[in-house]
């Protein structure tokens, strides 16, 4: 019988769902007969909580961006908030104890760092010692992370596992595996048959504007600049889930002078990105990760203070990314890349040498191994 393996993320739309569902596609491909459990850790435990702070969480970064900059990895706010999160996970702990004994996984896997913590805590005490591997997603750990009976913490750079080491975690529990994104974002693919598919002309530059998962951040105002430029290319837009976002776009779509592809929540950004000459984007983790690998220049607008803010310095720091101040500022920057092949090209080199394809089947191998 194979090994049980189960994975915790939080919320559907979100990169942590698509790392653990890389993770467990790399894990079925390297044994056949792993049983894998893929679930949303905050909708098992608080159905009603998850969508009351989903719904706070995407009002404050869209109203108020600056009350989650103060909130995010704060120390005092995360001091004042360790008595709530024990709360929190003790009565949590009934569910996550018979979850536990109805799947009896050989190990646990989180993608984020609320359920890493309640089966931290659960570790300690319960007197159970499931093996547990953190994946951070983003390129900064935050406190939140930080627990002595986390067994592994798989990270997406070297930097990160300084900043872990120097917050007190062992170096050899540390593993720079990289981002886990699907494998078929290593695979090669004829550009030509994409681009005819899309009806795209395979002359022109592309131009690839996208908001994460939920289409989030000035998409409209960003494509209202770049339809201005002079010089001459094509655009593709990702809306994700944000569906007013695709009907506000299409309504416009014959006044725009710009060739522009509007698409919605599309299971072909690899192809997407590997056809684009750059990409204007926030910064998300899993975003980053995939743009990296497909070596595609990024030029980051509007990235989510605190963890998405993190990702974009470094992202500038290896040289893959500028980025915009604002929406007018994202298409300058367009117009003078477009225009500077020899800065695209080492802008290109950079994300490749930070990519790490194998991200998701490395980490499926140490998760096997345990």
């Amino acid at each position: 019988m194979g090994k049980r393996i189960l994975l915790m993320y939080i919320n559907d739309n979100s990169g942590h769902h698509s790392a653990s569902l890389a993770i467990e596609k790399a894990l079925k491909s390297i044994e056949g007969d792993v049983e894998v459990l893929n679930i949303d850790a905050f909708n098992y435990t608080n159905p009603v909580l998850e969508k009351i702070i989903n719904n706070t969480y995407i009002g404050i970064i869209k109203n108020t961006p600056e009350v989650w900059e103060y909130l995010y990895d704060n120390p005092k706010v995360v001091k004042n908030t360790q008595k709530l999160r024990e709360l929190i996970h003790k009565f949590n702990s009934a569910k996550l104890k018979v979850l536990l004994s109805d799947f009896k996984p050989d190990v646990i896997v989180c993608t984020q760092a609320f359920p890493c913590g309640m089966v931290a805590d659960y570790k300690k005490t319960s007197g159970e010692d499931i093996p547990l591997v953190g994946i951070l997603t983003d390129y900064m750990p935050h406190s939140y992370w930080l627990y002595d009976n986390v067994d592994f913490y798989i990270v997406p750079a070297e930097d990160t596992k300084e900043k872990l080491v120097h917050n007190g975690i062992s170096a050899d529990k540390v593993k720079v595996f990289g981002i886990p994104i699907d494998s078929k974002f290593a695979e090669k693919f004829d550009k030509d048959s994409v681009l005819q598919r899309l009806g795209i002309d395979n002359k022109l530059p592309i131009v690839l504007v996208m908001g994460g998962s939920q289409g989030l951040g000035p998409i409209r105002e960003v494509i209202g600049w770049l339809n201005r430029l002079v010089t001459n290319f094509q655009i593709i837009v990702a809306t994700g889930t944000n569906k007013r976002l695709r009907e506000s776009l299409m309504r416009k779509i014959s006044r725009y002078k710009k060739k522009i592809l509007i698409l919605d929540h599309s299971d072909e950004i690899d192809k997407l990105m590997s056809v684009s000459s750059l990409v204007i984007t926030k910064s998300g983790g899993l975003t980053t990760a995939e743009a990296l690998v497909k070596g595609l220049p990024m030029i980051i607008i509007n990235p989510i203070p605190g963890q998405e803010a993190n990702n974009a310095k470094f992202l500038l720091r290896c040289g893959a990314a500028v980025k915009a101040n604002n929406e007018e500022d994202s298409a300058v920057l367009t117009e003078s890349l477009l225009n500077n092949p020899v800065k695209l090209a080492h802008m290109r080199q950079a994300a490749l040498s930070h990519g790490k394809v194998h991200a998701a089947i490395d980490t499926a191998r140490l998760i096997l191994e345990l």
